[in-house]
C-alpha cells in the first residue's frame, strides 16, 4: 500500500534537507580557493662597490651573491651606494667632476644626476631619510667635515653639527627622529647620536682607547651597529641607542671587517671583510652565526647596501 501523499511530501523534504547539509559539509571540508593569492615576498638585492672592471663602480646582486650587474660606468670612482626608502633610487658619491659629489640614479643605473655640484669641497657618504625627502651627508665645505642635510635635489643644505672636528658617516634612525654618526670631537673617533635637527649630541660608544666608525641603525630602531678596533682589529659591534648592552657580532681573529648593512628583516648583516688580502662581501646572521662569502672575487668588493623591502 502506498503511503499517503502528505507523507511522501514529508519524506521528499527530509531528503532535500539532507542533500543540502551534505553539500555544505563538503564545502566546509574543501580548502578555500583564492582568485588572487598573495605572491611570495621578492628577495631584496644588495648594491655594492667593486673595482672588478678596473676602477670603483656601483654594482647590484642578489642577496646570495648571484646575478651581478654593473650599474655605473665611468672613468671616475663611484662608491658608497645608499638606497631610497622605496628601493627605486640609489644615492652614491663620485669624483667624476674632480671633487667628491653626491649623485642620485635610478635603481637600474640610469639617469645619474649630480645633486651637490661642489667645486671646492668633498661631499661624501650619503644616507636617505626614512620619508624619502632628504639626504644627509658629510662635507668639508665649511672647513672641517660636518654633517649636512639637504633636499633630494640638492637644495637647502643645512649644517647640522657645526663642529671644528671630523663628523662623518651619518645614518638616519628608521623613525627619522635621530641621526648616528662618528666624530673625533672627544679626541678619538667614537659613535654619537643626535636629534635630527643636530641638537642633543650624545656619545654612545664611550671607548676612549679605540677607534669607532660607520654606524648603522638596526631595522628595529633601538640599536646601532658600528665598527670598532677595541679588540685590536676592526670588528662589528652592536649597542643600544643609549649606549648600553654592547655586543661583538663578528668576533673575528684573522679578518678585517668593514662597512655593514642590515637586511630589511633584521636577521642578517652584509659587510665587507678582508681575509688573506682579499676584500669580499659577506653575510652573517645577527647572532654572529652562518658566515658566508657571497662575492668571493679577486677584486675589491666593499660597501654593501641592502635594498629596502
Amino acid at each position: 500500500m502506498r503511503p499517503p501523499f502528505s507523507q511522501l511530501t514529508s519524506i521528499a523534504s527530509l531528503l532535500l534537507v539532507l542533500l543540502i547539509l551534505t553539500a555544505c559539509d563538503k564545502d566546509q571540508s574543501s580548502p578555500p580557493t583564492t582568485q588572487n593569492p598573495t605572491p611570495p615576498p621578492t628577495p631584496t638585492k644588495i648594491a655594492f662597490t667593486s673595482n672588478r672592471d678596473g676602477n670603483y663602480e656601483i654594482y647590484l646582486m642578489e642577496a646570495n651573491g648571484t646575478n651581478i650587474t654593473r650599474l655605473t660606468n665611468h672613468a671616475a670612482d663611484d662608491e658608497f651606494p645608499a638606497w631610497s626608502p622605496d628601493g627605486r633610487k640609489i644615492a652614491f658619491m663620485s669624483n667624476r667632476n674632480g671633487k667628491s659629489d653626491i649623485y642620485i640614479m635610478n635603481a637600474d643605473g640610469s639617469n645619474p644626476t649630480n645633486i651637490t655640484r661642489s667645486t671646492n669641497s668633498d661631499d661624501i657618504v650619503p644616507n636617505w631619510s626614512p620619508d624619502g625627502r632628504s639626504i644627509i651627508f658629510a662635507s668639508d665645505r665649511s672647513g672641517a667635515f660636518d654633517i649636512y642635510k639637504m633636499n633630494i635635489d640638492g637644495t637647502n643644505p643645512i649644517n647640522l653639527t657645526r663642529s671644528s672636528n671630523t663628523d662623518s658617516a651619518p645614518t638616519w634612525s628608521p623613525d627619522g627622529s635621530k641621526i648616528a654618526f662618528y666624530s673625533n670631537r672627544d679626541g678619538n673617533r667614537e659613535i654619537y647620536v643626535m636629534n635630527a635637527d643636530g641638537s642633543n649630541v650624545v656619545n654612545v660608544s664611550r671607548s676612549p682607547n679605540s677607534q669607532e666608525g660607520s654606524p648603522i641603525w638596526l631595522p628595529d630602531g633601538k640599536r646601532i651597529a658600528f665598527l670598532s678596533n677595541r679588540n685590536g682589529r676592526s670588528e662589528i659591534f652592536v649597542v643600544n641607542a643609549d649606549g648600553s648592552n654592547l655586543q661583538n657580532v663578528t668576533r673575528n681573529v684573522a679578518r678585517y671587517d668593514g662597512v655593514a648593512s642590515w637586511s630589511p628583516d633584521g636577521k642578517q648583516i652584509a659587510f665587507h671583510s678582508e681575509e688573506n688580502g682579499q676584500i669580499d662581501i659577506y653575510t652573517i646572521a645577527a647572532d654572529g652565526s652562518n658566515l658566508k662569502n657571497i662575492t668571493n672575487s679577486s677584486s675589491e668588493d666593499l660597501y654593501p647596501a641592502w635594498q629596502p623591502k
